[in-house]
């Protein structure tokens, strides 16, 4: 029974409490509200300075790629005096070249120098942009005053590597004739 008296007095009390009439919002009110957040909005908008556009970086390619053509020509077809090499930046970003390494050989004889640049000028290490090409001219009588046993030597091979000695590639030619084919 009690159970029942206390189940009665919270239905009865409940809509004695909640028998009040609601009232909703007033027409104009909201209509004067909506008016002000609008005019605010437009304001802002047309006094604002328009945003100016930032210069875009370059976009850093996700799996970089150090790509480099390379070739290396000689003037003439047995004893040149001049190595032209080229190198062609094929890859998606921008590399920084090393002093190219110049390697002459005898087969079981190498001599190395690195070079730095032509014409009594040094130009290495050197930005090369993405499909940028680079020219360099060899003029091998300067290696053969500095040493006369060089003109012996059948091959000359020419090795890249960036700043950071990752190895670009490397290129070849033969400066004579030799029995060996390679």
């Amino acid at each position: 029974m009690k159970k029942f008296f206390l189940l009665a007095f919270l239905v009865f009390s409940s809509q004695c409490i909640f028998a009040q009439n609601e009232i909703g919002p007033e027409g104009n009110k909201l209509l004067w509200t909506f008016l002000v957040l609008l005019a605010v909005t437009a304001a802002f908008v047309f006094t604002a300075k328009p945003f100016k556009k930032k210069p875009q970086k370059e976009k850093k390619p996700l799996f970089p790629n150090r790509k480099v053509l390379i070739t290396l020509e000689k003037d003439a077809l047995y004893y040149p005096d001049n190595l032209s090499l080229a190198v062609k930046n094929t890859g998606n970003i921008d590399i920084d070249l090393d002093q190219p390494l110049l390697v002459f050989d005898n087969f079981w004889l190498k001599r190395k120098f690195k070079l730095k640049g032509m014409g009594n000028r040094t130009f290495y290490p050197l930005y090369l942009e993405k499909g940028k090409t680079h020219t360099l001219q060899i003029d091998l009588s300067r290696f053969y005053g500095h040493d006369k046993r060089l003109k012996k030597f059948p091959k000359a091979k020419v090795y890249l590597a960036d700043v950071k000695g990752r190895k670009l590639g490397s290129k070849s030619v033969f400066l004579r004739k030799t029995l060996f084919k390679f």
